[in-house]
């Protein structure tokens, strides 16, 4: 009995022990309580859903729903969120400068009419759970910038600062957004403008922008982006009527144009938000009359707004030549009439040439080219409808590229294979530009002539710039073939010793021409070398690459072009390369060390001295 005593006793102690603590743990501490104490009212902000301001017969009502304030009375409207909640955050710290108590105020019945209390015509009613009480304004003190203020179940009166009361003493339309709508351009999906000129639609398609109205066509995201955007930024610069009654004064009864826009929220056509664009007020010539439908209000707007009205769809297409995503490239083929197909593939940053058994291509030629294309404007879009392609040479076109992603085996997200990115075909030239067309898109435009010249037709063109990988110490034996030849060999001791030739050998000048030589670079790849560029060769050299001197390789410089580089051919690719002037002078570098011999005038004049002089090159 004992012990079932003492068990009830102690979950007694204990409920009540934790009520305690529940109890002091809702209590504010005594920090808080001093803070609280001096506020003129208190309150949790994030549970007020509701300010009422009677300022003498007119009566302001806020409500918000969906964490969204509207203005509910006298008009129903959106409500300036900001506005509301500054409010709110000025009440929350408004603190008592004075109290003066109540019985200070019976002890002279005037003093509440001096404070202007007794029968306040500004109030203010903050709704919602636990709300304080209602706050009744009085008179302006004495002291500056303080007024009057007493609470509804109190005959206390404060003074405190006068902010809260300039705050609320404003005019409805003060409290109302006077920016047109909640929507942000980046929730726009679809949008649509109609004017007497016809209708233009936009939709939006992934992460990029179509025109589809009145005809179908790439768009120019940040020109649309831009439009709408005049629209979700644009701020309201006169409340001007309810829109139930007569539209014509403000030309929206029939209005100049309309603009809607949509969400991906949307189901229906009938759910988006319609702008209509009026007439210009008479004295304030730079706004426009609105009508916004989904406020049922008549505003004016700054009238840059009729700027879209005057918007056509040219003005909104992508000038791109082409659109497509450069992570997902890793194919590009070039055919060109007459000439053979090429076909350049890639595997992370190395590029091959697939139709020349996948011989290294130039990866740096192949990733300007993707910038070309990837940066080419249409100088001019020619006709909206390609029916005609034989005009523009579209029928039979001169070259096409074809840009492609490719998928050696299937995948979750593709099947195995060739996607087509993009083909561009080009056609006539006309002038500095050249017809192109693009896909099956509908239409014909014009792009810069010089592209051609960039899109290397001939697979050998797109060769590796790289005609030699060895190491310096690798080359074994050397022949060079000018107006004499000349053959040098490594001996035992790994120096240099002629085996056609004499003389002294120019170390310098072996070393840069084995350096030169061992990773010979071509500055470019010659589509259409003349046959007679290799009739006479200026040099020949031929060198082995080891002890046996059977791996060989040859070189054959031909003839020099005007800019300083001169073509060359070896028997590691097919065509002709052109070569650097710097590699050209040091292939060709006399492998004779050159005698020095005395100056003229040193018999003459014994303080001047030597100097060497370099046998010409032959």
């Amino acid at each position: 009995m004992r012990f079932r005593t003492t068990l009830i006793l102690f979950a007694l102690a204990l409920a009540i022990g934790l009520f305690i603590k529940f109890y002091e743990s809702k209590r504010p501490n005594t920090q808080e309580a001093s803070r609280r104490a001096q506020n003129v009212i208190n309150f949790e902000r994030d549970k007020i859903d509701g300010v009422v301001i009677q300022n003498a017969d007119e009566r302001i009502e806020l409500k918000r729903t969906d964490k969204k304030w509207r203005l509910e009375s006298p008009v129903k409207d959106l409500a300036d969120s900001s506005a509301v909640e500054n409010l709110l955050f000025d009440l929350e710290d408004w603190k008592k400068d004075t109290t003066i108590n109540a019985k200070e105020i019976e002890a002279d019945k005037n003093r509440m009419a001096e404070y202007g209390v007794a029968k306040a015509k500004l109030r203010l009613k903050l709704q919602g759970p636990n709300a304080p009480p209602e706050v009744l304004f009085g008179a302006n003190a004495a002291l500056e910038g303080k007024t009057y203020v007493r609470l509804e179940n109190s005959k206390d009166v404060f003074l405190a600062s006068q902010s809260i009361k300039n705050e609320i003493s404003k005019k409805p339309e003060e409290f109302r957004d006077r920016k047109l709508t909640d929507w942000v351009a980046t929730q726009v999906t679809r949008l649509s403008v109609k004017t007497a000129a016809g209708e233009m639609e936009l939709q939006k398609q992934g992460d990029h922008w179509q025109i589809v109205k009145p005809l179908r066509a790439r768009a120019n995201d940040q020109n649309v982006n831009d439009l709408i955007a005049q629209i979700t930024n644009s701020r309201i610069a006169q409340f001007v009527s309810d829109d139930a009654g007569d539209l014509h004064p403000y030309g929206l009864a029939e209005p100049r144009g309309t603009v809607t826009i949509f969400t991906g929220d949307d189901k229906s056509a009938g759910s988006g938000q319609i702008l209509q664009i009026g007439g210009v007020p008479e004295k304030q010539k730079d706004q426009v009359y609105v009508r916004f439908a989904p406020r049922k209000f008549v505003y004016t707007l700054p009238n840059k707004i009729e700027s879209i009205l005057s918007t056509k769809p040219n003005d909104l297409r992508d000038r791109h030549l082409v659109r497509f995503d450069q992570n997902q490239l890793d194919r590009i083929t070039i055919d060109a009439l007459g000439k053979n197909k090429t076909v350049l593939a890639r595997k992370d940053q190395n590029w091959t040439i697939v139709n020349r058994n996948n011989a290294a291509a130039n990866a740096a030629e192949a990733r300007r080219l993707i910038d070309l294309f990837s940066g080419e404007l249409v100088t001019s879009f020619v006709t909206d409808v390609a029916s005609d392609l034989p005009k523009y040479g579209l029928d039979k076109p001169q070259l096409t590229v074809t840009l492609s992603s490719f998928a050696s085996e299937n995948t979750a997200e593709t099947t195995a294979g060739e996607h087509s990115l993009a083909t561009i075909a080009f056609g006539k030239i006309d002038g500095e530009n050249v017809f192109a067309r693009v896909g099956e898109e509908p239409f014909v435009v014009a792009v810069r002539r010089s592209m051609l010249d960039n899109v290397f037709a001939d697979p050998l063109s797109w060769q590796d710039l790289t005609i030699f990988r060895f190491k310096p110490d690798q080359i074994h034996k050397l022949s060079l073939f000018t107006d004499r030849e000349q053959i040098l060999t490594r001996g035992t001791n790994n120096q240099w010793q002629w085996v056609t030739g004499s003389g002294p050998i120019n170390t310098v000048n072996v070393q840069s021409l084995l350096n030169t030589l061992a990773s010979l670079h071509a500055t470019h790849w010659l589509a259409n070398a003349p046959a007679a560029a290799f009739g006479k060769p200026q040099c020949v050299i031929t060198f082995t690459t080891s002890p046996d001197d059977k791996a060989q390789h040859k070189l054959t410089i031909g003839a020099s072009s005007p800019d300083g580089t001169a073509m060359a051919q070896t028997d590691e690719y097919e065509g002709t390369f052109a070569i650097s002037s710097p590699d050209l002078r040091a292939l060709r570098a006399n492998l004779v060390q050159p005698t020095t011999t005395p100056s003229p005038t040193a018999s003459v004049s014994p303080s001047v001295g030597t100097s060497p002089a370099a046998t010409p090159t032959p």
